[in-house]
């Protein structure tokens, strides 16, 4: 804890009040902004004898989105700091959400329609390092089409709660799927309903629950997920298992937002780069909840157990499988795979232009492919 508060990176640094313009489908590159110190580098002119070697900044300024996350002006003083910033940010990314007590939880859900809606409930269920809001315009465009949404921030994400592990909550598989089993309980969701799960680790956890709770569903819907033995672990998840790397690593501020632009071809708007990066801006839990679990979970004996437990003669309910070819951590070689496992049951449904999080990137073709297939 110590060295988090010494080192996080989301110290000492000044946050601008200014934002940096880009939409949502530009294409990203990377860049390196380079810090020099005198006002003639600033106006454009190079100096190959003064310029450093080495960014400090690199960690951070690598990302397009997270350049308006810091600033560095002659006069850091007059920009904005982190607590401006949080004050401008505290209240956004709450779009259909209301708290939830489950036991001796409290979850952030976020919820569309009513009960009454004609086409049946839909449990939507994210991945790591982020949360439900990636859902928000899928789940308003459903409820539309008379569906009746949930979609939950998991312990430890977003703006649920991140019990310090040990003090209620370990941050293992089978608490995830108790703590969840618990919350679909209070919410009232009767079986069976459709489940939409994305992402990795507790995205995972999510398959592996559906797995253990067939009974429950009636449709399952997989956005791109790891799903095969074969799927590769991103370089965030093997970051935080090294013993105090990952503990600095976990208190990126910016975690959130670099994971998802490094998956996808676009950059993220700043005001969605703001609701990802404000749990983890806002204090140290939300990335040592994100640490406990990376360091918990078994990521090759789960993906093997997905591919096995929805193979044929396995798992006979219908899957519709949502992929991004833009994906830049699981290629659709992974989607291709896992459906061979069991074709009769696994349709592949492919979504162009679109990158890890289909439902960030491209929410209209995902709505397009969940109403046909539910």
């Amino acid at each position: 804890m110590a060295f988090s508060a010494m080192f996080s990176p989301t110290l000492n640094l000044s946050i601008s009040s200014s934002t940096w313009n880009c939409c949502r489908r530009r294409p990203s590159t990377t860049t390196i902004l380079t810090v020099r110190a005198s006002s003639a580098d600033q106006k454009g002119e190079s100096n190959d004898k003064d310029a450093p070697t080495f960014n400090p900044f690199g960690f951070v300024t690598d990302n397009p989105s997270s350049r308006s996350a810091i600033q560095l002006p002659e006069s850091p003083a007059e920009d904005g700091n982190v607590g401006q910033m949080l004050n401008r940010t505290e209240y956004k990314g709450r779009e259909f959400g209301s708290y939830v007590k489950s036991g001796k939880l409290r979850w952030f859900v976020r919820e569309t329609g009513s009960a009454k809606s004609r086409r049946g409930t839909i449990v939507f269920l994210h991945g790591a390092p982020t949360q439900s809001f990636s859902y928000r315009v899928v789940m308003s465009q459903l409820a539309d089409a008379g569906f009746h949404c949930f979609a939950p921030d998991w312990i430890g994400f977003g703006f649920s709660d991140k019990p310090q592990p040990g003090y209620g909550f370990n941050y293992t598989e089978k608490e995830f799927h108790d703590a969840l089993d618990k919350l679909l309980e209070v919410l009232g969701v009767e079986s069976p309903f459709f489940l939409v799960v994305q992402g990795f680790l507790v995205g995972s956890y999510g398959l592996t629950w559906a797995l253990k709770n067939s009974s429950k569903i009636s449709k399952l819907a997989i956005l791109n997920s790891p799903l095969t033995v074969s799927s590769l672990i991103p370089g965030l998840f093997q970051q935080l298992r090294i013993p105090l790397y990952g503990e600095f690593t976990c208190q990126n501020a910016i975690i959130a937002e670099r994971f998802i632009e490094a998956g996808s071809p676009y950059v993220l708007k700043n005001e969605k780069a703001d609701v990802y990066r404000l749990p983890y801006l806002s204090s140290g839990g939300p990335g040592f909840a994100l640490l406990e679990a990376a360091r918990k979970a078994n990521f090759k004996g789960t993906f093997s157990e997905i591919q096995e437990g929805f193979a044929t003669q396995r798992w006979d309910k219908p899957v519709m499988l949502g992929w991004g070819l833009s994906d830049k951590y699981l290629p659709q070689s992974v989607a291709e795979e896992f459906q061979k496992g069991n074709p009769e049951h696994i349709k592949l449904k492919l979504i162009e232009g679109a990158g890890h999080m289909p439902q960030e990137d491209w929410p209209e073709k995902v709505v397009e492919a969940l109403r046909m297939f539910f």
